[in-house]
């Protein structure tokens, strides 16, 4: 969320804000959330001074009792009979409101950044490059089901059966392709000098909560049953988590980190399990980049983590393309965000395979992770994530972009020395 700070001085820069987001509906919220801060700060005022006055008129009952001044000692108590109730009265409003407030700042989407294009839809993200070649074919192509079916490393019937649409089974040299994948991408972040990590699968709600727009994403996550525990969507809710309430020294900073977990996502509504597939599943396995900065070098960074994602497509020869996401594409929770996409010669079209995100201080105040210089000066670090890669898609555009006119598959250079062969064969 947003520091209250910014919002009570500059609440016209907010509104115009949510205006370049196309989110004209939350206008109103600035200035219901202004009124509210107004409360809550008079409200304090009062539970200040009553405190002050509680302690005021304690300490003249201790000095009456040991100067024997019993009618003075009766008056003060007599005096200080209804604070207690005047105080707790107020302290249950405060937190009323505080939740209140809590619940507007939830609402307010992220400072976009100078860079982000304003603009509505989709076919407002602007194109920033293309790279890799294009496939051509001298024979009629198969999808990634058809080609995965008839070699039989594929089977989504039997995974329907034991778990419903949207799983798979990886049978042969699919699977150890899909942990080529794997292997290849922690390879390449070791030498980046990112640190490996393997996080929990599941986050509470207050994790969650910070990682963005809660409300929005909660029908996509899976709950853990009678516990405050969610499955993890994508590991970056897990490592932001990590540093929850932790103030880091400048000098550590920044922290670079990577890892690869299995995700889970129920994919629901617009965005629903509508065909059979790798492409959009309700599990699936990703290398997650993430890193905790100054905010100063949060863009650099953000360079960075874009380079990273793009070496590694140019590593497996695929065709893609760079998108910077324009104002109302942009998450409540982003600053900045560009979405790395691959061609589909079967669609023709480019399809998203890593999406990159500079947050600021928006998820890291939420969850209180501060940074402080050597003269102990504290302020919020920022935080930016990136897919390095997510292998069930990548498996489809490997699939879809390699075949071959006997109906194999050619596994990229950069993957043959961990998978120990140079084609995927019928089983």
């Amino acid at each position: 969320m947003l520091d209250i700070k910014l919002v009570r001085e500059n609440p016209n820069l907010i509104k115009e804000n949510i205006k370049k987001k196309f989110q004209h509906d939350k206008v109103k919220i600035i200035d219901n959330l202004i009124k509210k801060d107004n409360e809550w700060r008079e409200l304090k005022q009062q539970l200040d001074l009553l405190r002050a006055e509680r302690n005021k008129i304690s300490e003249g009952i201790n000095l009456a009792k040991k100067q024997n001044d019993n009618q003075r000692a009766k008056e003060l108590i007599k005096k200080a009979k209804d604070l207690p109730n005047k105080i707790t009265e107020l302290n249950e409003r405060e937190k009323i409101l505080e939740s209140e407030i809590k619940g507007l700042m939830f609402q307010i989407p992220n400072i976009i950044s100078k860079k982000t294009p304003i603009g509505k839809g989709e076919a407002n993200n602007k194109v920033i490059r293309k790279g890799g070649a294009v496939s051509k074919f001298s024979f009629p192509i198969k999808n990634h089901v058809e080609l995965g079916e008839s070699l039989k490393v594929l089977d989504f019937d039997s995974s329907a059966k034991t778990s419903g649409n949207g799983f798979y089974y990886l049978k042969g040299d699919l699977a150890l392709l899909n942990q080529a994948l794997i292997r290849f991408t922690i390879d390449y972040m070791k030498k980046k000098k990112y640190i490996y990590i393997e996080p929990p699968l599941m986050v509470n709600k207050r994790v969650e909560e910070a990682k963005g727009d809660f409300e929005a994403f909660e029908k996509a996550l899976y709950k853990i049953e009678n516990e405050d525990l969610f499955m993890i969507p994508t590991s970056e809710d897990s490592i932001l988590g990590m540093l929850s309430d932790k103030t880091i020294s400048e000098e550590d900073l920044p922290l670079k980190f990577f890892s690869y977990t299995m995700c889970f996502r129920k994919e629901i509504g617009s965005h629903g399990i509508n065909e059979k597939g790798l492409w959009r599943t309700h599990q699936f396995n990703k290398i997650e980049q993430f890193i905790f900065c100054k905010p100063e070098d949060s863009e650099k960074y953000y360079d960075e983590l874009l380079k990273n994602s793009e070496e590694i497509l140019k590593a497996l020869k695929l065709p893609y393309r760079i998108l910077e996401m324009c104002s109302s594409e942009l998450a409540d929770w982003k600053y900045r965000s560009a979405d790395l996409e691959v061609y589909r010669p079967t669609t023709k079209e480019y399809g998203e395979l890593m999406s990159l995100s500079n947050c600021t201080d928006y998820q890291a105040r939420k969850l209180n992770i501060k940074c402080y210089d050597k003269k102990d000066n504290k302020r919020v670090v920022h935080t930016l994530n990136n897919t390095a890669l997510a292998t069930s898609r990548a498996l489809v555009v490997i699939m879809e972009n390699y075949q071959q006119k006997d109906g194999s598959i050619k596994v990229p250079l950069v993957l043959q020395k961990y998978t120990g062969f140079k084609r995927i064969l019928k089983q």
